[in-house]
């Protein structure tokens, strides 16, 4: 038998933790815990939430009072293949379709299973089975997060009691909503590290949004673009095009961000970023060595591009340090978080130049001077250019060809 102030106390906990932002995980687990301690004699909880994420469809969170779970983990896309088989036979897709809010399997009573694992479910010692739906109005749905999905398992002998279920359908509001305001961060947090980048991001998420709120920052700048995009966008069918610029754009960004640098702006087909771990050294041997890992990858990635006879590209590459102010930039109705100055124009103008002197890759005199002395071993100048918009002429460099 569950108390009404035992209930009232699991739900002023979970309206609490969802204030405080507990992450969907740690909901579930003290949920389930304190409903067991409650009598709701809970012993296998799911709980789904689509969300808005480029990679994957939601997240999934689970708890099982004896087998050892995975507590959050993601899901595919569901639009199609095994994926979509798989959705189409869970009891949730039947739930949606029938417009229901809840569907019951007395696992002990030996019914036919009619969805998906209900008979693994059944041999792993389960006797009842509960799942429901809160839905979400337009208003307070993201894009395909419109729903709260859960499902609920005991393993007593005759299945939940009524008492419990009213409980738990008692409860289950105040747990959508403490896993929807997590959710939300989520989403939050996603879309700016991937609209905006990694570090701008977080500045964003930390408060720092007024206009002209700027710092002055030393930075490794890093600006490259695709040979002949142009030309290519030109000579290739429309539908190949995106593909195109997404397959070089990843390769570009997974190689800045697997040495810690923040991708900050998609130009077109250029890539802006910066390398800033408060050491210049540190920072330009980062920028380098994601210019190695590009070059890999990038060999392969023609190489299998060409296999599909598809169009392939080369990236040429400029690398710069300096000083650069990094913050919000733009009218009170729409800002961007970018690094703007004189380095800039600067890494642009170099990458620029890389058709002209034919390297792939171009650094400043700046560049190679804060370098660890055995990379500055592996360049070689190119000479001196004048650089449009700069007074005087900078020496640039380029990695040795022998050595390439």
């Amino acid at each position: 038998m569950t108390e009404n102030n035992t209930l009232q106390e699991i739900a002023f906990w979970l309206s609490r933790q969802g204030y405080e932002g507990t992450p969907e995980e740690e909901l579930l687990a003290g949920f389930c815990e304190r409903c067991n301690t409650a009598g709701i004699a809970i012993s296998s909880a799911l709980i789904l939430m689509d969300t808005l994420h480029p990679d994957f469809e939601g997240h999934a969170f689970q708890w099982d009072s004896r087998d050892a779970v995975d507590p959050s983990s993601v899901y595919d896309f569901t639009d199609e293949g095994k994926a979509r088989e798989a959705w189409e036979s869970s009891v949730f897709f039947h739930l949606l379709k029938e417009d229901a809010e809840e569907i019951r399997h007395r696992l002990f009573l030996n019914e036919e299973a009619s969805f998906y694992k209900l008979d693994e479910l059944r041999n792993a010692g389960h006797t009842d089975y509960i799942a429901s739906i809160h839905r979400f109005t337009e208003r307070g749905s993201i894009g395909e997060m419109s729903a709260f999905y859960s499902r609920w398992l005991t393993r007593q002998p005759e299945g939940f009691h009524d008492d419990e279920l009213a409980a738990l359908r008692m409860l289950l509001p105040t747990l959508a909503l403490a896993v929807k305001t997590a959710c939300c961060m989520r989403i939050i947090e996603t879309i700016t590290d991937v609209y905006l980048g990694r570090d701008a991001g977080r500045k964003v998420m930390s408060g720092t949004i007024t206009r002209g709120e700027v710092e002055r920052i030393e930075a490794v700048l890093w600006f490259s673009d695709l040979r002949d995009f142009t030309g290519i966008s030109d000579r290739a069918k429309p539908d190949q095009i995106i593909p195109f610029l997404n397959d070089y754009a990843s390769l570009v960004i997974d190689a800045i961000h697997a040495h810690g640098g923040s991708v900050l702006k998609l130009i077109g087909d250029g890539v802006l970023a910066i390398f800033r771990t408060g050491n210049r050294q540190d920072d330009c041997a980062a920028a380098l060595a994601a210019e190695m890992t590009m070059r890999t990858r990038l060999s392969v990635l023609n190489h299998e591009r060409q296999a599909k006879d598809l169009p392939a590209t080369d990236v040429y590459l400029g690398l710069h340090v300096g000083e650069v102010f990094y913050g919000n930039i733009g009218s009170r109705s729409r800002l961007d978080f970018t690094v703007v100055g004189p380095a800039v124009n600067m890494v642009s103008r170099i990458g620029g130049l890389c058709t002209s002197v034919d390297r792939d890759t171009v650094m400043s005199r700046d560049f190679v001077a804060t370098c660890p002395e055995e990379m500055q071993a592996l360049m070689v100048s190119l000479g001196r250019y004048a650089l449009r918009g700069f007074a005087r002429a900078h020496e640039l460099f380029t990695i040795d060809p022998e050595l390439a």
